[in-house]
């Protein structure tokens, strides 16, 4: 009788234990369907795990990667930047923030310029990036420059005209190569950020020099001592509108003309030539001329 009761009692004991993990077993399957079901579920679960601390690192460190556009940037560009933006805070100033925008027309600018150009969006990307990077160094509209990369270049920061006009804003590198020294030198001019960073100072010079963005236009495309600047100008207006429209959530064609004009060769300031710049400056008029 006694052994009768102590297999009772050891059977009785195990269909518990038994019934319990079943229990669990089932809870479990319960757990993970609402999981599946339910990914916040999912995201308070890992919170309140001991393992989720490695997850929200690397999380953390996801978001601490350093900028697309600054991958491209020379080592003393990075520098300046970091310390800018250690120093100044820019947000605070309410004028230019009006002029800078929002992530999300930067965004919209970005978007409407991968389509109209055919450029990739990672690529496009990384070239608006960099051009606001630069305008909020020195306070320049960045829809003003991108209007002057589009017109001069259409996004290939490899471009090099006839008379070495290169990259996304077609600087005269050996004219202003005193601008590249800081950043690599010459060879610095096909460098898209330099490229941006040293046409885009040329550019806010001449406009503060000239009294207006029109005239500051002029004299970036070489034409201050002329009557006209063969159009240049009213093209870069023109995508100067388009992006501030585009900026302000409108609806803007992608179908646009931005065919450079032909009777602008290239700019290069007249109190800056050089002999033989002059020379196949004339020469590439001459070839204009009978092309007409």
């Amino acid at each position: 009788m006694a052994r009768l009761l102590a297999s009772k009692s050891k059977v009785s004991a195990l269909t518990t234990v038994l019934h319990i993990t079943s229990g669990l077993g089932l809870l479990a399957l319960i757990v993970l369907s609402s999981m599946f079901f339910n990914p916040e579920l999912a995201e308070k679960f890992r919170v309140l795990s001991p393992f989720g601390e490695d997850s929200t690192n690397i999380a953390q460190e996801k978001v601490a990667e350093p900028d697309l556009a600054m991958l491209m940037a020379t080592p003393q560009l990075v520098s300046q930047v970091n310390n800018d933006e250690s120093a100044t805070e820019f947000g605070s100033d309410s004028n230019y923030k009006a002029l800078i925008g929002t992530q999300r027309q930067q965004q919209l600018v970005t978007n409407w310029l991968s389509k109209r150009y055919r450029v990739a969006d990672e690529a496009i990307d990384m070239l608006v990036s960099a051009t606001y990077l630069t305008a909020k160094e020195i306070k320049l509209d960045p829809l003003l420059i991108l209007s002057v990369i589009a017109i001069e270049s259409r996004f290939n920061p490899f471009s090099e005209s006839p008379v070495g006009a290169q990259g996304l804003m077609q600087v005269m590198s050996k004219v202003h190569h005193e601008r590249f020294s800081e950043l690599g030198g010459v060879k610095a001019a096909l460098n898209p950020v330099a490229n941006i960073k040293v046409g885009a100072s040329i550019l806010k010079e001449y406009v503060s020099s000239a009294g207006s963005i029109e005239a500051g236009l002029k004299r970036y495309v070489g034409a201050a001592d002329m009557e006209t600047d063969g159009g240049y100008g009213s093209l870069v207006m023109a995508e100067y509108k388009r992006l501030k429209d585009v900026a302000a959530g409108k609806s803007v064609s992608i179908y646009a003309t931005t065919a450079k004009p032909t009777t602008i060769s290239r700019p290069i300031e007249s109190n800056e030539k050089r002999p033989d710049e002059m020379t196949q400056q004339a020469a590439i008029n001459s070839d204009q001329v009978a092309g007409i």
